[in-house]
């Protein structure tokens, strides 16, 4: 069989590619209109005005696109064979003496393109996008004496201190409520006449009702001719930081990009900390491109049957049904893979290979 492409790929590229373009901008409408109805209630809170509200979610269009777009081909590629079915252009393609295979080889290119680019979309803009859009966000609603920005981890500052953390996350504790931990903390204190005064290292910072406690703490002060270092396993901490406006600075593991995930993996690994959330979205990235199109040629089938006779509300039910019985079977052997802690690769690559199967039996079914 050969697959250099031919005016037929292009025909059926260009028709798949145009209701998938179509599709993912209905549904990315629909998601931007819902985030936006959901930032509005927080206007109002700081400086956090109309304006801020927009900007943030126009900051996060890339992002939800990326996550969108799995959905939006498996819909719009069924959508579109669904057309040229029904009009009997498919089976014309047929009689031309193209096999099945062949002509499931002309969706797979064209997805293979759109995916291309969501990929890099996904590795470069959508990290920065979002990364932008939690700083505006940050910045606006808790202003107060504190800036936030993050070019090495986490920065913040509270009057002449300034700190500085490497990552964090908050936890779910067992009588109810939240915690933030903050790992590997600098703080900087700066004195009036702009010297360091006081250097203060700890290997996680923590904050819970009561307040602030560092942990494995080594304090440096600095003065005019000497420094005197001092070790404390727990210290409290008093500052008026606040640990919502921390949290919300702090880069979520699915806003990484695959680099700064691995990064991320290998720095917790090194320094005794759960890793998991971060390899869970690491092994995503990389099963991105093979889950789209396992998605999408395991539909195809139908549109050599079932959608010729089927209308567009036969093809929309089965795009849906296929990309929420998809997001389930993934979801379901990625929280497998947590609670068991098998290899994440293993999670997300059984999904894949159940649908190309049912892809496979189904081509043989309707070939026989």
């Amino acid at each position: 069989m050969r697959f250099t492409p031919r005016i037929h790929d292009v025909y059926i590229g260009r028709a798949v590619i145009g209701t998938v373009l179509l599709t993912w901008a209905v549904l990315l409408g629909l998601d931007v209109v819902n985030a936006f109805s959901s930032e509005a209630k927080d206007i109002g809170q700081g400086s956090y005005s109309f304006g801020h509200a927009i900007a943030y979610v126009a900051y996060t269009v890339p992002r939800r696109a990326y996550t969108l777009f799995p959905t939006a081909a498996v819909i719009g590629a069924l959508m579109g064979l669904g057309q040229l079915a029904a009009t009997s252009e498919l089976t014309a393609l047929r009689a031309l003496g193209l096999s099945r295979r062949r002509l499931s080889f002309s969706v797979a290119a064209a997805m293979a393109l759109l995916t291309g680019l969501m990929v890099i979309s996904g590795e470069t803009l959508g990290p920065w996008a979002q990364g932008q859009a939690d700083v505006l966000k940050s910045s606006a609603r808790y202003e107060s004496n504190m800036s936030m920005a993050r070019y090495s981890g986490l920065w913040a500052r509270e009057g002449n201190t300034f700190l500085n953390a490497q990552s964090g996350e908050e936890k779910l504790l067992d009588g109810g409520g939240t915690a933030l931990e903050l790992h590997d903390v600098r703080l900087y204190q700066i004195g009036e006449d702009g010297r360091l005064q006081t250097l203060t290292h700890a290997a996680v910072a923590e904050h819970r009702d009561s307040g602030w406690t560092l942990r494995q703490v080594q304090e440096d002060h600095f003065a005019e001719r000497s420094v005197t270092r001092e070790k404390k396993a727990d210290m409290p901490w008093q500052s008026a930081l606040d640990p919502a406006a921390l949290a919300a600075g702090l880069a979520k593991p699915r806003n990484l990009s695959a680099h700064d995930l691995h990064t991320s993996i290998e720095y917790r690994r090194r320094n005794g900390l759960d890793a998991r959330d971060y390899e869970d979205q690491y092994w995503s990235r990389w099963f991105y491109p093979l889950n789209v199109l396992a998605l999408c040629l395991a539909a195809i089938p139908f549109a050599f049957g079932s959608l010729r006779s089927g209308g567009m509300g036969k093809r929309l039910f089965l795009g849906i049904l296929f990309a929420l019985g998809f997001w389930l079977l993934q979801l379901f052997f990625g929280r497998m893979a947590g609670a068991l802690k098998f290899d994440y690769r293993i999670a997300y690559a059984l999904p894949p290979i159940v649908m190309m199967a049912v892809s496979g039996w189904l081509f043989r079914r309707r070939s026989s």
